[in-house]
């Protein structure tokens, strides 16, 4: 297909979330069948689909990394970025949240709002995006379009309201009843080609009308002229656009919801279609961007025009084995061409623009240029990942980056041979350069490489990417835990003196530091206080790297100290003898002592889990979690005689849980984690660590 320019009101950048297995992926091939990019529909069961073109995906079933799909439907385009359910994979979902415009959540009919559900909808709250749900797999055994909604309600809106009714129920269904049009579209077999206009089916006129009046209601009740002319002349008396028109303002709003149900393979998927092109926001919609001057730090604003000055943000690397490195970009202001420079402000380097391809999931199609709201990757760049802003470098501008959550989980790795070692620092700065959630260091008291990611699949995953993509086979050790240390006192004065004679010229530095609590994710905080020169202003800097350096290792068991305020007040200096490193060395021996006079405590990850288990296995669970230190939360009843039991629970007790779980419910129970906190570590586990580490 040529690549032709849409205006900008007929561009949609979507994202399709939702839950692991609610139908995401089989939902976008849905979208790709019909919008004529696919002759097939892929089954995910069969590793055939065209967003989920990893092997690790296929062979698991699962979406890991989000695909970014350009399709066309009825004179507009629509780029579709397909993200992960897997909590594991949770910033896949929050970078593309960071750059679309509007989503389509997904949700299994059979279970209505699961946990992460809930999970992406806080997200998509964060970034203020507006959704159109879609209640997807009614018509199997045990789907239910309103006990989804229900759940919906109790779980997540109250303001979600269904803008279609499905006609049919279980395998029955063979359409859905337009609220706003007052008309239904039915189909014989989920394969066919277009649905058949038609009467709303007698028996189903009450809930019509119910529905109806409830979407109308609520949809103009969120505009003041809207509200005016609906109470003057009364539902009957709104034209089908005044009523879309209401909708669309209501949805825009971001606090209402429509929704719509079927089957995610079907042709009802044309109707969800409509539902995007109608509802969704076009970039223009979501009006401009903000940024700052580099320099400056003031406020500057991005129209989404093709006449504003270039601004857009790299949201996600990866590396394509045809062409290398790719970066998604998404235009905010603009036009970005082929072949051209442009700045990096968020590092202050200059790049090439070599080729921009847009994506068909793993497919790419050349383009010259991409324009305002428009998403693409670039090939090419040597220096950017993601959260990067790229911009014209004559009118810079640094956009609001993503910010990733710490990895809580650490393993060792190793090459199993000499051959594999240089292969594999290659293959893991690759992945960590894809990946903002994984990280790689070397602990320089052992030598070992430790990587540290977001659960134990995460890391599975990658170590597996590393054989498959890099030809790298590694021995892997056990889980580890990613404990911090902080403080429990506050205004702890210490001295660090550094002094040393050694004939010719000495070595001197001496500083007064007091030590508090900052707030917990705080991190930390440097405050100079020196009055009248005590200290000389060029030894701050590096009294504040001595004391960031031995942050790095702390007192109780080595691990990195978080969370605290140092105040630099006193200190003294020798004309002759004093000098960057002996101020460096001397803010580095007052943290330590001062931590250790500080009351420290180790801090552990604490995990919300949920576990969806049949009720019989129920004491089970929960006596589990107990023995695992847990708290439990809270516990609901879901559908079908099914229990979701949350709790919080320390990461160090979870490892291996997902396969205890499995044996202790005969293969009938799921979970998923999160990280929510950190929390001190009781006493015994402390020495236990403690020891552990000081052998």
């Amino acid at each position: 297909m040529a690549t032709k320019k849409t205006p900008l009101g007929k561009i949609r950048n979507i994202g399709i979330i939702a839950h692991i297995d609610a139908g995401k992926t089989t939902t976008t091939e849905g979208i790709l069948y019909r919008t004529g990019l696919k002759h097939k529909i892929g089954a995910v069961h069969e590793g055939e689909t065209t967003t989920d073109w990893m092997a690790q995906e296929r062979e698991r079933g699962i979406t890991i990394v989000s695909a970014a799909v350009t399709c066309y439907w009825k004179e507009h385009q629509i780029n579709i970025i397909d993200t992960p359910g897997h909590i594991d994979f949770t910033v896949e979902v929050e970078r593309s949240l960071r750059v679309l415009d509007g989503a389509v959540v997904v949700f299994d009919g059979k279970m209505g709002v699961e946990s992460q559900s809930e999970t992406v909808w806080r997200q998509a709250n964060k970034y203020g995006v507006p959704r159109i749900c879609f209640i997807n797999k009614i018509n199997q055994t045990g789907g239910d379009f309103y006990k989804s909604l229900e759940s919906i309600h109790n779980r997540l809106s109250k303001a979600a309201f269904p803008i279609h009714l499905p006609i049919g129920f279980e395998q029955a269904i063979n359409g859905i009843v337009d609220l706003v049009t007052m008309k239904a579209y039915t189909y014989k077999d989920f394969t066919d080609k277009e649905l058949v206009v038609g009467d709303i089916p007698a028996d189903m006129m009450d809930d019509v009308k119910k529905y109806r009046s409830l979407l109308i209601e609520n949809a103009v009740a969120e505009d003041e002229a809207m509200l005016e002319r609906y109470l003057e002349v009364g539902e009957e008396g709104l034209s089908v656009e005044e009523i879309m028109t209401a909708i669309r303002a209501a949805v825009l709003g971001g606090q209402f919801y429509a929704v719509t149900g079927g089957d995610g393979r079907g042709v009802i998927v044309e109707k969800v279609l409509d539902l995007v092109k109608d509802l969704m926001p076009s970039p223009e919609d979501r009006g401009s961007t903000w940024g700052e001057d580099p320099k400056s730090g003031d406020k500057i604003e991005r129209k989404p025009s093709e006449t504003e000055p270039l601004a857009g943000l790299a949201f996600k690397i990866t590396s394509d084995p045809f062409v290398g490195k790719l970066a998604y970009y998404r235009v905010y202001s603009g036009t970005l061409k082929a072949g051209s420079y442009v700045m990096n402000s968020s590092t202050g380097e200059k790049e090439r623009i070599g080729r921009i391809v847009r994506m068909q999931a793993d497919k790419r199609e050349d383009v010259e240029e991409v324009q305002a709201g428009d998403i693409a990757a670039i090939v090419g760049l040597k220096a950017t990942t993601t959260g990067h802003t790229l911009c014209d470098p004559t009118k810079q501008i640094v956009l609001e980056s993503i910010d990733f959550p710490e990895p809580p989980v650490s393993i060792a790795i190793e090459p199993k041979t000499k051959a594999d070692q240089e292969k594999m620092s290659l293959a893991l700065q690759r992945l960590a350069e894809e990946d903002p959630t994984f990280r790689v260091k070397v602990d320089d008291e052992t030598g070992q490489t430790v990587i540290s990611g977001m659960g134990e699949l995460h890391l599975e995953i990658l170590v597996d990417r590393m054989k498959r993509e890099f030809n790298v086979e590694a021995n892997i050790g056990a889980p580890q835990v990613a404990y911090r240390e902080t403080i429990r006192k506050d205004n702890v004065e210490i001295q660090g003196k550094f002094i040393r004679q050694s004939g010719g010229r000495g070595q001197y530095g001496d500083v007064w530091l007091r030590l508090s609590q900052n707030e917990a994710g705080k991190g930390f905080e440097f405050i100079n206080s020196i009055k009248g020169g005590v200290v000389p202003q060029e030894y701050i800097k590096p009294i504040q790297q001595g004391i960031e350096e031995a942050m790095s290792n702390g007192v109780l068991a080595g691990y990195p100290v978080v969370d605290i305020k140092a105040e630099l007040y006193d200190g003294s200096y020798h004309d002759v003898d004093s000098s960057e490193a002996a101020f460096k060395i001397a803010g580095s021996m007052a943290l330590k002592a001062g931590v250790k006079n500080a009351s420290p405590v180790l801090l552990e990850p604490v995990m919300k889990v949920v576990v969806v288990t049949p009720e019989e296995y129920m004491g089970d669970v929960i006596g589990d979690l107990n023995s695992k230190r847990g708290r439990i939360e809270s516990m609901e009843d879901l559908p079908g005689g099914v229990k979701e039991i949350t709790a919080f629970v320390p990461l160090g007790e979870m490892f291996g849980y997902t396969t205890n779980l499995r044996s202790m419910t005969a293969g009938r129970a799921s979970s998923s984690m999160e990280l929510d906190h950190y929390a001190d570590v009781p006493n015994h586990v402390t020495d236990a660590i403690v020891a552990k580490n000081n052998k």
